[in-house]
């Protein structure tokens, strides 16, 4: 059974850094693309950046680059984002996601992911 846990949200004030963890297990995820979306209340979910875990460059949301940094730890089967000088828009519940590398439809379409987390809250005051 495929797992994508969720960790490492909170409340931050803005300027603030948070790292969330996305831990997968229950198959092996090599061929795998890992993505993180995160969806505010009254919004469509959007996409934040995604990694593979074969190395590569990762790829991120325009919007998101310079602030929001992706990595994996392969030994832990772990996905990371690194928040940086979070404002209050990026108050949103955070997911991960998986999906196979070789899907066709771009990496920021949360409709080609088949595997998705809990969620974890993320709120950023001012």
């Amino acid at each position: 059974q495929v797992q994508l846990v969720e960790s490492g949200g909170g409340l931050v004030q803005a300027g603030g850094s948070l790292r969330l963890s996305c831990a997968a297990s229950g198959r092996t995820f090599s061929g795998y693309l890992m993505g993180w979306f995160r969806q505010a209340p009254g919004k469509e979910r959007e996409f934040v950046a995604a990694i593979t875990w074969s190395g590569g460059n990762p790829y991120y949301a325009d919007s998101k680059k310079g602030r929001f940094t992706i990595s994996r730890d392969n030994s832990k089967n772990t996905v990371y984002l690194q928040m940086n000088s979070l404002n209050p828009e990026d108050t949103a519940v955070y997911y991960c996601a998986a999906r196979s590398v070789l899907h066709y439809r771009p990496v920021g379409d949360s409709q080609s992911y088949n595997y998705w987390g809990q969620g974890t809250q993320v709120t950023v005051s001012s």
